[in-house]
């Protein structure tokens, strides 16, 4: 009866994230219509819902699996990229703008999910520290890859050439009469046919947000969650604890690469500094202000703290004393146990207290 309870609890729990999505869906989405948001409001609404994404996806490793990721950016740029070159490579074998957005978008997670995969062999065989450090290189190896990455198209399919040595320009692709160059090393990509919409965002959370809770919810998530809060005793009743993380840091990575296809496919132009290390810690503070462990937390943290910056640029100087001053008064009211945890491992000497 308490676990038909628990389970009824849940349901109630993960249907009112869904409904709570939807129903503010529905109202930006009149808003909208209505022509009550301005330019700049309606510019926020993609990125929203990516970073709403990669809040998600991220709590998936740091809170429910437990682990410090610091690379979740270059999954995002891992999945930007891809989803570019995918949707824009495809313009004639699939004209339809809504289906090839939906195509770059698996191309994007599938990159990001083989990425993933290859990283997280050997990373995830460290903890704590080290898995942060290691995380946190892998996302500027991918940023420095995509600086010297040249990719184009033509009637012959894709061209692409690694400019490792700084020498190469566009004309080393050989493009044929009507071929065109869709990355152009620092450049980044250019001249992008954008795809994105508010209505795409929406799906892309409802999608991850049917993955990860149901994940949760599942047999495979209880024994994530079971690793994370004793490694020691997970593996003495036969747990293989590299598949189960293995499992949580692949679908995280996926998930991102999601985010990452429709956020480079909203803007003309991307560069691969757009992905760097602050990135991945602005997802990080969506995370941890939302709560670890908590999806509705980082779906309403990521909303929140993206347009709040956004909002006080009217301010000038002050906006990110204003933003700073926010932070520090959501993370004293969200202070936790888990929260200390995380602090810990990022401030060097800090010592939690343990009880007894």
């Amino acid at each position: 009866m308490k676990k038909l309870n628990r389970i009824k609890a849940t349901t109630k729990v993960d249907f009112a994230t869904y409904l709570g999505v939807t129903l503010a869906f529905l109202i930006v989405s009149a808003l909208q219509s209505g022509g009550m948001l301005s330019n700049a409001m309606n510019s926020w609404l993609v990125p929203i819902c990516c970073f709403i994404v990669m809040a998600v996806s991220l709590n998936l490793v740091v809170g429910i699996s437990g682990e410090l990721s610091l690379g979740h950016g270059g999954f995002m740029s891992v999945g930007a990229f891809s989803g570019i070159v995918a949707g824009m490579s495809l313009a004639e074998a699939i004209p339809l703008a809504p289906l090839r957005l939906a195509v770059a978008i698996l191309v994007g997670a599938a990159c990001a999910a083989v990425a993933g995969f290859l990283i997280g062999i050997p990373v995830l065989r460290l903890r704590g520290d080290y898995l942060a450090i290691v995380t946190l290189a892998f996302g500027q190896i991918i940023k420095d890859l995509i600086t010297c990455l040249l990719v184009g198209y033509d009637k012959d399919g894709l061209h692409i050439v690694f400019n490792l040595d700084g020498l190469r320009t566009v004309s080393d692709l050989h493009l044929e009469e009507g071929g065109v160059a869709i990355i152009k090393g620092a450049q980044g990509a250019v001249g992008i046919t954008k795809m994105s919409s508010f209505t795409a965002g929406y799906i892309l959370v409802m999608v991850t947000l049917v993955i990860v809770l149901n994940l949760i919810r599942s047999r495979t998530g209880r024994a994530i969650m079971a690793i994370r809060d004793n490694r020691i005793a997970a593996e003495s009743v036969g747990l293989n604890v590299t598949k189960y993380k293995m499992i949580a840091f692949v679908v995280s990575a996926a998930l991102a690469g999601a985010a990452g296809a429709l956020f480079g496919l909203n803007y003309s132009g991307l560069v691969s500094s757009r992905f760097d290390f602050n990135t991945s810690i602005m997802v990080l503070v969506y995370v941890v202000l939302g709560g670890l462990g908590n999806i509705w937390g980082s779906v309403i943290g990521a909303a929140v703290l993206y347009a709040l910056p956004e909002a006080l640029r009217g301010l000038q100087d002050y906006r990110m004393l204003i933003y700073a001053i926010v932070l520090i008064l959501v993370m004293l009211a969200t202070n936790s146990d888990q929260l200390k945890g995380l602090l810990g491992r990022l401030i060097p000497g800090r010592k939690e207290k343990t009880n007894g």
